[in-house]
């Protein structure tokens, strides 16, 4: 997911770096869909289940300005853009009880001659919105996007949709067990109190905060907008809300693009325990950009060097926090935070994102020389986002979904044995993909975990290096959907590509797809 994802989230780098961490599409046939009469917008399950309601409403599309400072409904206004909400219903055991709305947005076609029909976005997380994502895919698709209506949404209680906001004192509760026992217990009543704080000011959502939730509101929002079938793209771990969509939906998708994919029989609240390795691989080849910038940064001449600079950052703040920043925003980052911060720091490996870990790991060294420097603007919006409630909403809704989704071990001693276990070979990033979180003190899912019994033919895109989710990961959904073609970026740290990398030969190869609705013969592959 882009979990630690940023697990895609807020439009700041800050909150996207945040969310990374954190995913599956289907392709249908590839006839255009064309408009359902007012007749024909309900299929015969949803009129005897209660649901024709949802499907069979009518969207009043307008400004997507909500209040006098809503800078992103003016952008959206301005680029042609119109917003909606969409109702559905909380329970959908019990449609005609309590209902939810969610916020969508429209960038409708202009070639409308050759029009295909409307592609619905996910920007990943779990808990990342889209409803401002319509301008920017319209601009990766090039010609192809005029003859789609694109479609945003904020997934269920995440961003313009209705909220769900625990009050948490921190923005997500992802963070190292650090070097001993007592960082790893904080964390086990830091996770625990987290989980009580929703239970208190939120049960009576919580069971229904879920990705097959999040899927059934895809459908509503199919059937309000008069298709009969969607086309898709999902990056991370919208990757594997849309293959929970080809489950729940056969037949009703058209072309369907995963990147960055997540297999569902692997998706669960401890999903990055199995990318340490990527994670380490992509901190190495970082170290060795590094080299290069000695002279800026000031982190070491050789790639040992750097990783030494790391070592000696963790072993300082073990001993006492690092104080960062002047006054009025300084933050103190102990042995517990600052794995979280390379952990988000190396899911992606161009020029900006590297300069912009060097800058906090020259920070951090200077630290530990008792030196204060100045933060930019950008790490300091991460080191709040990261270490106060500023993100709070955010992290209530990604914790919601995971935890929603599918059951944790409950026993903390569990994740101290496998934390203790994998020190030796994962010493910087095990006891941070290893750790305990909220989801152990959660009520069970209410559903059983989503598993593919029908084939989908999607397009998947992946990088090999992926730090996120992984190329494994990648290849493995597409061994489980025999009708999928894979799409390999050879040589790429890279957490989601298509038209966010620059990869040329990524984006014209999605684009002939999503122009032509069929797939490659083959496998395909890019090089970086």
């Amino acid at each position: 997911m882009r979990y630690a994802e940023k697990i895609r989230i807020p439009h700041s780098p800050a909150a996207r770096s945040a969310a990374a961490a954190g995913l599956a599409l289907a392709v249908g046939l590839t006839a255009t869909p064309a408009l359902a009469t007012p007749t024909t917008r309900t299929a015969g399950a949803e009129a005897h289940s209660g649901l024709a309601r949802y499907y069979d409403q009518r969207l009043s599309w307008g400004t997507c300005v909500q209040s006098p400072d809503d800078t992103t409904g003016r952008d959206l206004d301005a680029a042609g853009v119109q917003c909606a909400n969409v109702t559905v219903p909380l329970d959908y055991a019990a449609p005609r009880g309590r209902t939810i709305t969610v916020a969508v947005s429209r960038l409708k076609a202009t070639d409308t001659r050759h029009r295909i029909g409307a592609i619905l976005l996910n920007n990943g997380g779990p808990g990342g919105t889209a409803v401002d994502s319509p301008p920017v895919i319209r601009k990766a698709m090039k010609k192809v996007g005029a003859r789609y209506d694109i479609i945003g949404f904020d997934p269920r209680f995440v961003g313009r949709s209705t909220p769900l906001d625990c009050g948490w004192p921190v923005s997500f509760p992802w963070f190292s067990a650090g070097a001993g026992r007592a960082g790893f217990d904080r964390h086990v009543a830091l996770s625990k109190s987290l989980a009580a704080k929703c239970r208190a000011t939120n049960a009576s959502v919580l069971p229904h905060v879920t990705t097959r939730n999040t899927a059934r509101d895809m459908d509503v929002i199919r059937g309000a907008l008069g298709e009969r079938k969607i086309s898709y793209l999902g990056y991370s771990y919208g990757t594997y809300l849309g293959t929970v969509y080809t489950q729940l939906f056969p037949g009703r998708y058209d072309r369907m693009v995963l990147d960055g994919a997540i297999a569902p029989r692997a998706y669960s609240p401890r999903l990055m325990k199995d990318a340490v390795r990527e994670n380490e691989q992509a901190l190495s080849a970082w170290a060795a950009w590094a080299t290069g910038h000695h002279t800026t940064y000031g982190l070491g001449r050789t790639r040992t060097a750097v990783l030494a600079t790391i070592d000696r950052v963790m072993a300082k703040a073990a001993r006492a926090p690092l104080t960062v920043g002047t006054a009025p925003d300084t933050f103190r980052l102990n042995d517990t935070h600052i794995p979280t911060l390379l952990f988000m720091g190396v899911a992606d490996d161009t020029d900006a994102s590297r300069a912009f870990l060097a800058e906090q790991v020259s920070v951090l060294s200077k630290a530990t020389k008792g030196q204060q420097s100045s933060l930019s603007p950008e790490f300091t919006e991460q080191l709040r986002f990261a270490l106060t409630g500023e993100g709070s909403a955010f992290g209530s809704v990604q914790t919601a979904i995971l935890c929603g989704d599918a059951a944790a071990p409950r026993n903390p001693e569990l994740y101290w044995r496998d934390i203790e276990r994998t020190r030796a070979a994962h010493p910087l990033f095990g006891p941070l993909t290893e750790n305990i979180g909220p989801c152990a003190f959660w009520n069970p899912p209410k559903e059983n975990p989503t598993r593919i019994r029908h084939d989908a033919p999607a397009l998947i895109v992946a990088a090999t290096g992926d730090p996120r989710t992984t190329y494994r990961g990648s290849v493995a959904l597409h061994d489980q959907l025999p009708s999928s073609k894979l799409l390999t970026l050879k040589g790429a740290n890279r957490h989601a590509l298509y038209g966010e990398y620059g990869n040329a030969c990524v984006d014209t190869k999605v684009n002939r797809y999503l122009a032509t609705g069929r797939l490659p013969g083959k496998d395909e592959v890019c090089v970086k």
